[in-house]
């Protein structure tokens, strides 16, 4: 398994379409990919639901983390995204 934190730069934090670009980039790997938020709430990167449930906002920092076989190229490429604000 391996995780980095991450702060999430868009504006509006993981709404709707940051959300899906998120899970649509998850499910694009093998291994399982979470993410925990400051206050403790652990969720299902590929699910739009989880996502949207962690209640994301602009500035949070989040720790991503991927466990299984292709995780160290899903970790970075993840990371990459929210970094660069998922679009927005």
């Amino acid at each position: 398994m391996v995780s980095e934190k991450v702060i999430v730069s868009n504006p509006t934090g993981l709404h709707l379409r940051p959300a899906g670009i998120l899970c649509e980039l998850a499910m694009q790997y093998k291994c399982k990919v979470t993410f925990k938020t400051d206050n403790h709430y652990e969720a299902n990167a590929k699910s739009v639901l989880g996502v949207l449930g962690a209640g994301v906002k602009s500035g949070e920092e989040i720790e991503i983390c991927c466990d299984g076989i292709d995780e160290s190229e899903a970790l970075a490429a993840i990371v990459e995204a929210v970094s660069n604000g998922l679009g927005e």
